[in-house]
């Protein structure tokens, strides 16, 4: 080799190292994102990501992408808080399972803190969220995981979980503009009937969380989560109806979502939303390892409609498609 080459040789190889260190430091600047109970909006061209911490600050924060992949904090900043602890917000402890909820200007926030549902506003989908009045939405019981509905005839309804020996999902409607329930409408939607709700990986009480309502051609559709959430089985279904109070029929497809199907332990309570390309999609949490249940890890999956010939969307998953989302 004469010297020009072993030179190009050399400059080449230097090259190649550094790009190669640039390209590595570049990856490892993205971390998985690890919200619990997470939640999607989506408008004006960005997905906006939120979901339980578990950490201090309490409170919530957000994440916005375009492509579901990939995530980062909208002000560049760090962590950026949509909803603070003691920021003219309710709760002390337990800052979990939140949902956007945008009618006409003005964006609600609902969330779970000190084992009560809670409802905030704010004009911008980044916040800050607050109260007028300091309280829960229903101090007469504990009830937590809300899930805020409107109908097409301009009601509301809000979807929760209270406790009777166990965790079940009950719905009732609601007053908006006083942010609080109508109790004598409050009426429960399931039982915990199937064996894939309660299997014996994990001894609990039934629980059956994580409310998500969709409206498709006129049939209501109830997604939710059931087993405890350490449980390598918990995992999410749906159930049908043709009123907001049901009664409802669970659908045979479910559980949709399980370690059987996307391939990861405690697979569940989430959110449905559409995308930005029209299909739907489901997010999710999983249990951080085989062996590790905390920091639970955010996923995201595509969901498939198919109607039957009763009218009912047949749904599942495209688990070939998992979507592991990273932030920096």
């Amino acid at each position: 080799m004469n010297t020009f080459n072993k030179i190009l040789s050399r400059v080449t190889l230097v090259l190649g190292v550094t790009f190669m260190s640039a390209f590595q430091l570049h990856a490892d600047d993205w971390k998985e994102i690890m919200y619990a109970d997470p939640t999607i909006f989506v408008e004006n061209g960005k997905y906006y990501l939120t979901g339980t911490r578990n950490q201090e600050p309490q409170g919530f924060a957000i994440l916005e992408s375009t492509d579901l992949e990939h995530w980062t904090v909208p002000d560049g900043s760090s962590l950026q808080l949509i909803l603070r602890k003691g920021d003219r917000t309710y709760g002390e402890k337990g800052f979990w399972a939140p949902q956007y909820f945008k009618d006409k200007r003005t964006y609600y926030f609902t969330y779970t803190a000190n084992e009560q549902t809670v409802i905030a506003s704010s004009k911008s989908v980044f916040g800050p969220f607050r109260q007028k009045e300091v309280k829960p939405i229903d101090a007469s019981a504990k009830n937590i995981d809300s899930f805020l509905f409107k109908d097409d005839d301009g009601k509301y309804y809000l979807y929760h979980v209270r406790f009777n020996k166990g965790n079940y999902l009950w719905v009732a409607e609601f007053d908006i503009k006083k942010g609080s329930i109508k109790p004598e409408t409050l009426k429960q939607c399931l039982d915990c009937t199937e064996p894939w709700e309660k299997t014996p990986n994990y001894k609990s009480a039934p629980v059956m969380e994580g409310p998500t309502v969709m409206k498709w051609d006129g049939v209501y559709y109830l997604f939710y989560s059931a087993n405890h959430f350490m449980n390598i089985d918990y995992s999410v279904g749906y159930a049908t109806a043709s009123s907001p109070f049901g009664p409802w029929k669970k659908h045979p497809n479910s559980p949709i979502i399980h370690r059987s199907l996307v391939g990861e332990n405690g697979s569940g309570h989430g959110d449905v939303f559409k995308g930005l390309d029209g299909k739907y999609y489901y997010v999710y949490h999983v249990h951080r390892s085989d062996s590790t249940v905390s920091p639970r890890k955010t996923r995201i999956v595509p969901l498939i409609l198919k109607k039957g010939n009763d009218g009912i969307y047949n749904i599942t998953v495209d688990k070939e498609h998992v979507i592991k989302p990273m932030w920096k």
